[in-house]
């Protein structure tokens, strides 16, 4: 005799596995009644566009996590591979050449990142660590004269990127990073889902030990997770500087590995390792920028979105711990 499924039970699974659809859903009717204009194309695009460098980024954290690593050096990624991409860019005059350093620079620092964990045997919280510290140092030293800027001469051109979009009507445009973070979601939900790679990082994130004696090349694939996360900072760092035509050595991305961190705890991926939903994470962006929404639209000050980064972590955290529990 088969066993039914109760209807208590799909309640169960529904909250522990889809919850932040459920967390989504409540924000947006939160942010509905909050801002009177939050269904407008304008306001629903721009959640995506303020979403997309923290959403390149918390893609290669959810690979990461799901590994059961971390990396916290991915805001000084950012600032050092936007900073010196702008003097590539200035001094060669293509954008093209800039994206293919971003990508090839990110790919290194990951590498570095990725072989001090994997042969040196760092903790990667540790190994992070000292990454961080070194990007914002040298690219401190390097700007201390002031902001790497765009030149003038390419500025309109190399600014179309983070402003231009497709028209379909003269009151409806699609801006092309909120099409880029689309691409990418699905690109990389792809492959967590439908790739070797996705399933060997899940192996190692549930059980190291059980994936090398299964024959996983363990090693390679934690270089690989911080290698894509380190090319992701790289495409974000091109968009940082034509979002702000200037990277600031001290202040640029600061805090942004929390903001991804975030959005991965409350897209439903196990800080655990072994589990991790790159769909979530696209939600737990959007639910994040929601949030930011809802709080500027209530006039609470911006310099609360740390402790309300912060917040979010533990309470993803704490609910987590509080389902597998009840496993």
């Amino acid at each position: 005799m088969k066993n039914k499924i109760t209807a208590k039970e799909v309640g169960r699974t529904l909250t522990r596995e889809y919850s932040f659809v459920l967390s989504f859903i409540l924000l947006i009717i939160i942010g509905a009644i909050v801002n009177n204009n939050f269904f407008t194309w304008n306001n629903i695009s721009n959640l995506f566009v303020q979403g997309s460098m923290i959403g390149l980024i918390a893609m290669g954290m959810t690979m990461v996590i799901s590994a059961g690593l971390i990396d916290i050096s991915v805001g000084s990624q950012v600032a050092i591979i936007g900073g010196f991409g702008i003097t590539i860019l200035n001094k060669t005059g293509s954008i093209f050449v800039m994206l293919l350093f971003c990508i090839a620079f990110g790919l290194v620092i990951g590498f570095v990142n990725g072989l001090l964990v994997a042969k040196g045997g760092m903790p990667p919280m540790v190994a992070t660590l000292a990454s961080m510290s070194a990007c914002r140092a040298i690219i401190n030293y390097y700007g201390a004269g002031g902001p790497f800027t765009v030149d003038k001469l390419i500025y309109e051109r190399f600014r179309m990127l983070s402003v231009g979009g497709i028209n379909i009507t003269s009151k409806f445009k699609i801006p092309y990073l909120m099409i880029i973070f689309i691409v990418f979601v699905i690109i990389f939900d792809i492959i967590m889902k439908h790739t070797k790679l996705g399933k060997h990082i899940f192996a190692v994130g549930s059980n190291e030990k059980s994936a090398r004696l299964s024959g996983i090349n363990v090693d390679n694939v934690k270089i690989a997770t911080f290698m894509f996360t380190g090319a992701l900072c790289g495409i974000a760092g091109l968009i940082y500087a034509s979002r702000m035509t200037a990277v600031a050595a001290a202040s640029a991305a600061n805090g942004w590995e929390m903001d991804a961190i975030a959005a991965v705890a409350i897209g439903g991926t196990s800080m655990n390792g072994g589990r991790g939903k790159i769909f979530g994470t696209f939600l737990g962006v959007l639910m994040f920028k929601i949030i930011s929404n809802i709080l500027t639209s209530a006039n609470v000050s911006s310099y609360l979105n740390g402790a309300i980064s912060a917040a979010i972590i533990v309470l993803a955290v704490l609910l987590q711990n509080l389902q597998n529990k009840q496993r």
